[in-house]
């Protein structure tokens, strides 16, 4: 028998309570989230909480954005299946990219929907690859453009509310692509995957997260050669300093309303 993923979205009945009222029943959409194990060559690498949604952009982004693969090029085959209570997707990867995998230790990574670095020891993060950005910064104008025209765009958030959504922007704003997940790096790591399959270019243009800009939202940015990231909350201060040794743009916090561009801070 053929197993099919979950919805990405789930009807919940609801008893509605409030002070002065009768309580009444309703239905709320709300997101599900599902384990997905992810492998390499038939090796497990771990398992990540997500929305059951865009999975091979999922995939794809992840192997990149995490330095497993240097391109899509790398990427030989990737194939998802839902099993009986999660979802697996296996990928098939290069030679050279699977001796650097190895080479890096098995890394037993049991991740939540709002981590990006579970499983990894300080040594994983502290010498993750540096890259340098395309020197692009966002037009401002257009970062305003954007973050208008993003609630538009997010489908699943629409319903359930509870969806973080990652949007890859021209250099005038307008919106080329957004994907959602429950996890805010997911979210992220699926946008850069559905970009690659398309041939986005991502030195052009910059990314907006609906998030908080993390240390791990902007690495994964690098990662995937984006000159500008935009967040609607503020940045950490070793999101700073990762993204002024890498020249990545931030805008964060950023609302239609006003923007703030963070001093960079470089070195340690």
């Amino acid at each position: 028998m053929t197993r099919s993923l979950p919805p990405a979205i789930v009807p919940c009945a609801m008893t509605v309570h409030a002070p002065g009222a009768t309580a009444h029943a309703r239905t709320l959409d709300i997101a599900e989230e599902t384990p997905v194990t992810l492998s390499f060559n038939g090796m497990a690498h771990g398992v990540m909480m997500a929305t059951p949604l865009d999975l091979h952009d999922f995939a794809t982004g992840f192997a990149l954005t995490e330095g497993i693969i240097p391109d899509l090029a790398a990427l030989k085959d990737v194939a998802v299946r839902a099993e009986a209570d999660h979802a697996r997707v296996d990928m098939r990867i290069d030679g050279p990219s699977f001796h650097r995998l190895l080479a890096r230790g098995r890394r037993a990574m049991a991740g939540r929907t709002s981590c990006g670095v579970c499983g990894t020891d300080a040594r994983d993060v502290l010498d993750r690859p540096r890259r340098h950005v395309p020197d692009a910064p966002p037009d401002l104008a257009a970062v305003g453009r954007a973050l208008a025209a993003l609630a538009g765009r997010q489908v699943l958030n629409a319903r359930a509310r509870m969806l973080h959504a990652a949007a890859w922007c021209a250099p005038d704003g307008t919106i080329m692509q957004v994907r959602e997940d429950v996890g805010r790096h997911n979210a992220l790591d699926k946008l850069v995957g559905a970009g690659l399959r398309d041939g986005l270019d991502f030195g052009r243009g910059f990314c907006v997260i609906t998030s908080r800009c993390s240390y791990e939202m902007a690495h994964k940015a690098i990662m995937a050669g984006m000159p500008g990231l935009v967040a609607v909350s503020a940045p950490t201060a070793r999101a700073l300093r990762v993204a002024g040794q890498a020249g990545l743009y931030l805008v964060a916090p950023a609302r239609t309303t006003s923007v703030m561009v963070p001093d960079l801070v470089v070195g340690k």
